[in-house]
């Protein structure tokens, strides 16, 4: 059998999400090893916010070892521009895998990009931030309008988790269908809430309430605002508008709706917004009442009307036969209204949250840059 090619890689944040896929590529190393031809991923390096380990030869570190290794790891944190050089010097292609959502490691990416390392990530900030960057990053991707010697940058869990959002949208593109409008629930928290809030057929408790048990079942962040605030879902929303075909500056360059009463925008605390937030469950009583009344439920939503070129979050009715509102869970829900498909969307429905899955959606970007990097 040939001597199988080595693909170097390095994982930047090991929260749930790059723990569960150190875990995912461990069952995948065998399997590699034997395919044809065979590849050999290599893992040479593991960082998170205040310890790293890495292979000085760059020899495969241990999988199965690897993050008991860098927890009891007493090494100083060198400089982040350190560890990506020594990627950079890897004796064969690289990939840099980022499970973090930090802003300063996504504007190394056009960089890194250029110098031929390929790029795998969950980060929406990096794609969803300053329209320049987005330029940027696919300015300098091979997969872009790079080099062809650059490196590949894929980012599919960035919308959905392992939900194949963007492969969709961009596969409707590039065959020439025409996008006229695209409308969902992108938010596993905000479905969960809503599906509690207001479920179809009537019911559900005090918003207040509803939040708080969202909170405790840990779909929200640890400040419930992250979530309330809409911006999630509108750098989602940022992401597909521009795969679209639109340049949206920026997340708050359109119109999004935030659940946060003023009043409570001060708070000091997440508890302290909990605690106070049932002072204010009669705006959204009203709001369940209204939509009742009318035979709909009220769901939290993004759309995007490509021919005007409108993009909007926040809360709208729906029919209680409208696929959004039958979600369950915390399912997201994706529609692409095309010319081909017509007045019948294309739809994309699932776990939109979860480490396990969102790090399957990352699992899969390592595996098409595999791929794309065995031809070369």
């Amino acid at each position: 059998m040939a001597q199988p090619q080595s693909i170097f890689i390095a994982v930047i944040g090991v929260g749930g999400v790059g723990k569960a896929f150190v875990t995912q590529v461990q069952h995948l190393q065998p399997r590699l090893r034997k395919a044809n031809p065979p590849l050999d991923l290599r893992l040479i390096l593991v960082r998170r916010s205040k310890q790293q380990i890495s292979s000085p030869k760059y020899d495969n570190l241990d999988l199965s070892k690897v993050l008991d290794e860098l927890s009891s790891s007493k090494d100083s944190l060198p400089p982040l521009k350190e560890s990506l050089e020594y990627l950079t010097k890897a004796p064969g292609r690289a990939v840099l895998v980022d499970n973090t959502s930090d802003p300063e490691l996504a504007s190394t990416y056009p960089d890194m990009l250029a110098k031929g390392i390929s790029i795998v990530t969950p980060n929406k900030k990096a794609f969803s931030d300053d329209l320049s960057l987005w330029q940027k990053i696919f300015s300098s991707a091979a997969n872009g309008t790079g080099s062809p010697k650059s490196g590949y940058v894929f980012h599919e869990s960035t919308v959905g988790a392992g939900l194949p959002v963007l492969s969709t949208l961009k596969e409707l593109v590039e065959t020439g269908d025409e996008v006229m409008k695209i409308e969902g629930v992108f938010s596993g928290t905000m479905s969960f809430l809503f599906n509690s809030f207001m479920p179809v057929g009537g019911g559900g408790g005090k918003f207040s309430a509803e939040v708080k048990k969202a909170k405790e079942l840990g779909y929200t962040e640890p400040d419930p605002r992250d979530d309330l605030n809409g911006l999630d879902v509108a750098r989602k929303l940022t992401i597909l508008a521009r795969l679209a075909g639109l340049e949206v500056q920026s997340p708050t360059a359109f119109l999004v709706e935030s659940l946060i009463p003023k009043e409570l925008e001060s708070c000091s605390s997440g508890d302290e917004f909990l605690d106070k937030l049932p002072g204010f469950d009669g705006q959204m009583d009203e709001l369940k009442s209204s939509a009742a009344k009318e035979g709909k439920v009220v769901r939290f939503v993004g759309s995007i009307d490509v021919p005007s070129k409108a993009v909007k979050v926040g809360l709208e009715k729906f029919d209680a036969s409208h696929p959004i509102a039958a979600l369950k869970g915390s399912d997201n829900i994706i529609n692409f209204y095309t010319k081909r498909y017509g007045s019948n969307p294309l739809i994309i429905q699932g776990a939109g949250a979860g480490a396990d899955v969102t790090a399957m959606g990352v699992t899969g970007d390592l595996l098409k840059v595999a791929a794309l990097l065995r031809q070369n």
